[in-house]
């Protein structure tokens, strides 16, 4: 097959002439795309060595790897070399028209790309194309590989004869890659360290600990905003963390949690927000200077369940805990469904899932917002990262009030998203939780209770007394 859709030919180029734009980067220049996109590939003029390469964050592959120079060729490129891109997808697919995309899958009804493409068109869009169901002669085969994603439950498709293993829904639907750093992670098997250290500490110490290190991450969640809150707010928000897990996630959990973190509604309206969201600054005269948009209000409530639905497919594909929560709970902040309180929000349903998922021990929180808190600047970039690329797709205004609102459909960029390096950003927390934060803890009570017997079989001393002293004589022990 031949031009079934041509390209422009001067989109195929890059800027120094000795590669050429393939897969994504060329669909999204020949149909004048704005998804962003994570990293584009090239194929060389020449040959090179080992077959791929990185140059200046674009993979660049030999020259047999150029494909046929039409949409098939490009896409069947993009779904076979690419990481899977559901948003880039989209916008691709609806400009292609599904005319174009009928005419594809026509002209290779028996190759996998041809029917993954089938699959996704159908999927994304919710648009039932033009053809007859699959021969029933052909093999299943999986959306993702598992070698490569992490995936949900095996749903298959009859009609396209794909496995449909996406670890979310049309709705909301984040993939997480599997990468060597976090293969490793899930090979130290945390959750077991912690159990080892529980074994190894008494019941009593442990439950101070637990107690410590609860407030220790209400605090700090607190602090990543800039608030100094009253203790009484400190420990309303540490009540809410410690029932953690208790109930299953869900919509009406969520607004639940929301309403016990501000209790006071005077200044902010309860449920989901009715108006717009950024953050940022305002210049001097008020008008608005945006860094990051929130989902439109009109949004918030399908992307919420849609979010709340790929928890209960995460969950049933028993993906490991701490990717699970990174992808809910980082896909939560980015849509920022309320007016305030959302950093924390996001920051509870991280222990929510931890516990759900039986990751931590009953009781225990680990107290990754006070790593986030020292390791606040790689919490920012990981944010920004992920968010600043979304907002070239915004198209917004200000209003009087001071705030935004956002003129163009912005759902599929909160949807759609490659969570990989944010889960990695969580992993690293909780390795640091786990191997420093903890046993520090353990280890300091421990010690503080040794001391406490023996300055007290040495002087007949009140026990506040001898609080008092270690409490006075520790920071030059510790220097």
């Amino acid at each position: 097959m031949h031009n079934i859709h041509p390209l422009p030919l001067e989109s195929l180029v890059a800027a120094d002439g000795e590669r050429h734009w393939v897969g994504y980067a060329t669909l999204q220049a020949s149909l004048q795309c704005e998804a962003p996109l994570r990293q584009p590939c090239a194929v060389s003029t020449g040959h090179i060595r080992g077959s791929v390469r990185m140059e200046n964050g674009i993979r660049v592959f030999d020259q047999r790897y150029r494909p046929q120079a039409d949409a098939a060729g490009h896409i069947f490129f993009a779904l076979k070399h690419e990481t899977i891109d559901l948003l880039a997808l989209k916008e691709i697919l609806v400009r292609l028209g599904s005319a174009a995309v009928t005419a594809i899958v026509s002209a290779y009804p028996t190759r996998q790309p041809a029917r993954t493409l089938w699959f996704l068109h159908e999927w994304l869009t919710g648009e039932r194309l033009p053809l007859d169901d699959a021969d029933t002669r052909m093999r299943f085969v999986p959306l993702l590989d598992a070698q490569r994603y992490f995936t949900g439950p095996p749903r298959p498709s009859r009609r396209h004869r794909i496995i449909d293993n996406l670890p979310g829904t049309r709705l909301f639907c984040p993939l997480i890659r599997k990468t060597e750093e976090l293969q490793r992670f899930i090979d130290a098997d945390l959750s077991r360290q912690v159990e080892e250290v529980i074994g190894r500490t008494s019941q009593e110490v442990w439950r101070r600990a637990a107690s410590f290190l609860l407030l220790a991450d209400s605090r700090a969640s607190f602090a990543i905003e800039g608030e100094c809150p009253p203790r009484n707010r400190i420990e309303r928000w540490a009540q809410v963390i410690q029932q953690s897990g208790a109930r299953a996630l869900s919509l009406t959990e969520i607004l639940s949690m929301h309403e016990a973190l501000i209790q006071d509604h005077r200044f902010v309206a309860k449920g989901f927000r009715h108006e717009g969201v950024f953050l940022g600054e305002r210049d001097r005269l008020g008008e608005p200077q945006p860094v990051f948009i929130g989902a439109r209000p009109q949004d918030i409530e399908s992307l919420i369940q849609g979010l709340v639905d790929s928890h209960g497919i995460m969950t049933e594909a028993a993906i490991d805990p701490v990717v699970h929560a990174a992808a809910i709970a980082f896909g939560f902040v980015f849509i920022h469904p309320f007016e305030d309180g959302n950093g924390r929000m996001h920051r509870a349903l991280i222990h929510q899932i931890l516990a759900e998922q039986h990751f931590a021990p009953p009781g225990i929180v680990f107290p990754v917002s006070a790593v986030m808190l020292d390791q606040i600047e790689e919490y920012q970039r990981t944010l920004r990262e992920f968010s600043a690329p979304l907002m070239h797709s915004i198209q917004w205004q200000s209003i009087e009030q001071g705030n935004v609102e956002v003129l163009n459909d912005t759902a599929d960029l909160y949807r759609y998203g490659d969570y990989t390096a944010i889960a990695e950003f969580l992993y690293r927390a909780v390795e640091q939780t786990i191997s420093e934060l903890l046993p520090k803890e353990v280890s300091y009570l421990t010690s503080y209770d040794k001391a406490q017997r023996a300055v007290g079989s040495r002087i007949d001393m009140p026990a506040n007394q001898i609080r008092n002293l270690i409490m006075f004589i520790t920071p030059y022990v510790l220097i």
